[in-house]
């Protein structure tokens, strides 16, 4: 991308003249510079970063996840902008590996795992590929715990794959189609062409200038637990993720409107948990209403908490996440 800029710059230096041309090749020159800064600094982070896991390969993808502990299986979704690292960074993965065998997907286009461009990376092919990915590691059977967007995954897992699933845990998710003047100004970066302008110049330095306001945001009121300085901050602003994390808020509510009339067809058990302050998504109007449409659900107030409740709450997460294992063998028993 950085050369592709730096191609377009001398290009327009001929035909331009002038104030206007100067500005224009000053401009382009500049957007040339922040390009190759930002691919340098991507690249440092993969290496201060490496995989800590194993790769699965899938349909061209190569996804990066984590297996730890042994015992009943459950798996990890992440949400949107996110990595394997968060769970890791919350204490959850080794809390869990205690009683489980976890599986910890870093989801396509973050942490690890490659995106393809050629695949439109909605919930139900995410939930897809995990699926496959699943039965590639031996994996039939599970409960599964989606975080926000990772939460729309597991819910496509489960009713396209009911077999799959023995229960759910879904924290704070965007599941019904709402008015969000946010998705407008952060899908830009996965405008074909522009997009790739943005995320590869423009983009990362935005993210991390904006990076303490985004987290009083999702962990507001909460404060952000001391822990949450392990998560790789660079890895997330690297131009490829920023792309996929417009990508995905582009997708969220074209998915809502999708999958929304089916929740009502779930069977197994199910575990809504939702910060009653949660500054992204109304707990209202989709938590609360989640569990209005499955019957068999359980609903979760966490008070005092934000978006991030699996950051500020692990241990209540993780007595979710015991209550779905143990429903889900009753289930499976009946």
């Amino acid at each position: 991308m950085a050369s592709n800029l730096l191609t377009l710059v001398s290009s327009m230096k001929a035909p331009l003249s002038g104030r206007a041309g100067r500005f224009a090749a000053g401009a382009l020159a500049a957007l040339t510079v922040a390009a190759l800064v930002n691919r340098i600094l991507a690249r440092k982070a993969e290496r201060d970063n490496p995989a800590a896991g194993q790769f699965v390969e899938v349909d061209g993808v190569r996804l990066h996840y984590v297996d730890r502990g042994s015992g009943e299986p459950v798996v990890l979704l992440h949400g949107n902008g996110s990595m394997i690292q968060d769970f890791e960074a919350s204490g959850l993965i080794a809390m869990a590996a205690g009683k489980y065998r976890v599986i910890a997907f870093d989801r396509p286009g973050f942490g690890h795992s490659t995106r393809p461009r050629g695949t439109i990376w909605t919930p139900q092919a995410q939930a897809e590929l995990i699926h496959r990915a699943l039965e590639q590691i031996g994996m039939t059977r599970a409960a599964v715990l989606g975080h926000s967007w990772g939460a729309s995954v597991a819910l496509a897992l489960a009713l396209n794959h009911p077999k799959t699933v023995s229960a759910l845990v879904l924290a704070s998710g965007y599941y019904y189609p709402s008015m969000r003047t946010d998705v407008l100004l952060l899908s830009g970066p996965a405008v074909p062409v522009l997009g790739d302008i943005l995320s590869h110049t423009v983009s990362p330095i935005l993210s991390r200038l904006l990076w303490p306001l985004l987290l009083r945001k999702i962990f507001g009121p909460a404060p952000v637990p001391d822990r949450f300085h392990e998560f790789p901050k660079e890895m997330a602003v690297r131009p490829s993720q920023l792309r996929a994390s417009a990508a995905e808020t582009a997708l969220m509510i074209p998915n809502a409107v999708v999958i929304c009339g089916r929740y009502g067809s779930l069977t197994m058990p199910v575990t809504i948990i939702a910060g009653d302050q949660d500054r992204v998504v109304n707990v209202d109007e989709q938590s609360s209403r989640l569990h209005h449409d499955i019957e068999q659900s359980h609903f979760q107030r966490v008070a005092g908490a934000g978006h991030m409740v699996h950051q500020t709450s692990p241990g209540l997460i993780l007595a979710a996440l015991d209550r779905a294992v143990a429903q889900g063998r009753i289930a499976r028993v009946a």
